[in-house]
């Protein structure tokens, strides 16, 4: 699901509830990114709009916070959304996972209004941009997993993923690796870079780049 960006919009979730906070400075940058790259991007903070967990909705009515403007109105629209989250406990933040728990009272049940709402779901370029204290490359895993399967399960794309460390607020800037750079050049690119991920049926050609003129080469002489 290789595509152009004219018409595309990019979402920016971030979950933390710093609003200066590393995982925010991660979206800041990609949103300047997109931003140059000429994508129509909207940066959001989780903190606004979801107050509470994913209810026993057999008992209960979903909680009155503005999560069902947030879904309805923002991601469901979305050609990609690029989801950015401190690391706790070596997982997502609440919030970060109170958002996806959430969709549930929109696409689950039957009738025309959850399968208009799971034909919107599927198909978007997904991105993760995390911060953690620590430099330790398998302090995400666990959420680079869960994104995975989600775009698994919704046919959609996971297109890139940026972890840097820093603990005081800002301090991410610091990262030698560059993370803030990582995700600037995720958000220009979210929609233009290339994405595979075969399987044993994939007709595919046997390079992945189109080679450059020096290494076209012409059977029996060298390039």
């Amino acid at each position: 699901m290789n595509s152009d960006h004219p018409t595309k919009r990019l979402l920016i979730l971030v979950g933390s509830p710093r609003r200066d906070g590393n995982s925010a400075a991660l979206g800041a940058a990609a949103l300047r990114g997109a931003e140059a790259a000429g994508i129509q991007a909207t940066l959001l903070f989780l903190d606004d709009y979801i107050e509470s967990f994913l209810p026993d909705l057999r008992r209960s009515p979903p909680p009155t916070d503005r999560y069902a403007e947030l879904f309805l109105e923002h991601f469901l629209p979305a050609d990609g959304v690029l989801i950015c989250t401190p690391i706790y406990w070596y997982g997502m933040s609440a919030q970060t996972k109170a958002f996806f728990d959430r969709s549930f009272s929109h696409y689950a049940g039957q009738g025309p209004e959850p399968e208009r709402v799971k034909q919107r779901m599927i198909g978007k370029r997904l991105g993760l941009a995390v911060a953690s204290e620590e430099t330790y490359p398998g302090a995400a895993l666990g959420i680079v997993h869960q994104i995975q399967e989600y775009a698994r399960y919704t046919h959609s794309d996971f297109v890139g993923y940026v972890h840097g460390a820093g603990n005081l607020r800002g301090e991410i800037a610091a990262d030698p690796r560059r993370p803030l750079r990582a995700a600037e050049e995720l958000g220009a690119a979210f929609f233009t870079s290339k994405y595979s991920d075969y399987r044993v049926e994939t007709p595919r050609a046997r390079n992945v780049w189109e080679p450059s003129p020096a290494l076209r080469s012409t059977p029996g002489v060298l390039p």
